[in-house]
């Protein structure tokens, strides 16, 4: 690639990071979750949940925003590794002349 072309690409991937910090200052976003009680409240306001989450039943409560960040960044760290280890496979095994 020439060196104009990968700056320029540089500046977009910036731009489509940066403006919406600007222009959605005062967006809200929630989560599916939420999303998901709002709409089983409206429709149905005495429903009570048939099950609980196992950790939360564990410990007696819900868990701590910082202690289900980490267990999601785990998660997330753990898939992509996991990724990660079969595409390096399958593209050693395609350098080889194996994957064919």
């Amino acid at each position: 690639m020439k060196k104009g072309t990968v700056i320029a690409l540089i500046i977009a991937i910036l731009l489509i990071a940066l403006i919406p910090l600007f222009v959605l200052k005062d967006a809200e976003f929630g989560g599916s979750d939420d999303a998901g009680s709002q709409v089983v409240e409206e429709v149905n306001e005495g429903y009570e949940p048939w099950a609980t989450p196992i950790l939360e039943a564990a410990i007696g409560g819900e868990l701590p925003g910082e202690v289900e960040s980490l267990f999601f960044c785990v998660q997330t760290g753990l898939g992509v590794g996991i990724i990660a280890f079969f595409m390096g496979r399958y593209v050693e095994r395609k350098k080889l002349g194996k994957g064919e």
